[in-house]
């Protein structure tokens, strides 16, 4: 005898899977790792202060209420 299959679970088995190589391909495309990550705010923030750095006139102090 062969066995007994539940095709809606089955279709819910393969449909998983395929979400789940889906998913990693997008990770391995579009993933940056913590350093990538780290690294860009970095100059991000270093940029801010350079060109803060150069302003003419400085900018108003926040205050806080």
């Amino acid at each position: 005898m062969s066995e007994i299959v539940n095709l809606r679970q089955a279709r819910k088995r393969r449909d998983r899977a395929e979400r789940d190589a889906q998913a990693e391909a997008n990770r391995l495309q579009h993933g940056r790792t913590k350093e990538e990550k780290t690294l860009t705010a970095a100059r991000r923030a270093q940029d801010a202060r350079k060109l803060e750095a150069h302003r003419l006139e400085p900018s108003p102090p926040e205050q806080d209420d």
